[in-house]
């Protein structure tokens, strides 16, 4: 009999909670993979930048923009309660980066998720994927590995391409059908809102 239960071992190797309805690279733990499928053939493209909350420094949270926003923008999107996060050095706001989301079935957590990011390196390695003749006509074809190795500015990630989960088709088929009855978009990211649902 194994020393440590199957329970918590899934819950060290998963990547956030049962309640985690978004696949971020930086929340990948180094040396960790993350299988996954893609629902939609393109991403959705957005601006992104994150700010403090004024009262309580350490509270961040991003702030999204259809175009790549201005200073007034941006300053009328943070408002009163918020400042532009900084650089790590501390000498600047932080840029406001391209940043891009799309839904997929995360087989780990066996669930529909958000994969959203803003690194440079998983554009590349996406969009190289998808100009592979294997790919090219579809990305929903296939699987992917996301993985990370390193920490802090020495984090590298890597994106590579997969056979697809065929005997999990139905199962992924059917998350994704019942997150689109239930109202799915992406496009409410940009006011803050949750993809999943509607605000009340």
């Amino acid at each position: 009999m194994p020393f440590i239960s199957t329970k918590a071992r899934e819950d060290a190797t998963s990547v956030g909670s049962s309640k985690d309805n978004y696949l971020n690279p930086s929340s990948v733990k180094s040396g960790q993979k993350v299988r996954f499928t893609l629902l939609a053939e393109e991403p959705f493209m957005f601006y992104e930048l994150w700010g403090n909350d004024v009262n309580d420094p350490q509270k961040r949270r991003p702030f999204r923009f259809l175009e790549d926003p201005t200073p007034e923008d941006i300053a009328v999107k943070l408002g009163d309660d918020f400042v532009r996060s900084l650089t790590r050095d501390g000498k600047g706001p932080e840029t406001c980066k391209i940043a891009q989301a799309v839904p997929v079935y995360n087989y780990d957590m066996e669930r529909v998720q958000v994969f959203s990011w803003t690194q440079k390196t998983v554009t590349q390695a996406l969009d190289n994927i998808s100009q592979l003749e294997d790919y090219e006509d579809s990305m929903t074809q296939c699987d992917f590995y996301l993985s990370r190795d390193g920490e802090g500015t020495d984090t590298r990630y890597t994106v590579q391409a997969a056979p697809k989960k065929k005997a999990m088709a139905k199962a992924v088929d059917e998350a994704w059908d019942i997150a689109q009855d239930e109202g799915f978009d992406l496009s409410r990211l940009i006011d803050g809102g949750d993809p999943f649902k509607e605000a009340e």
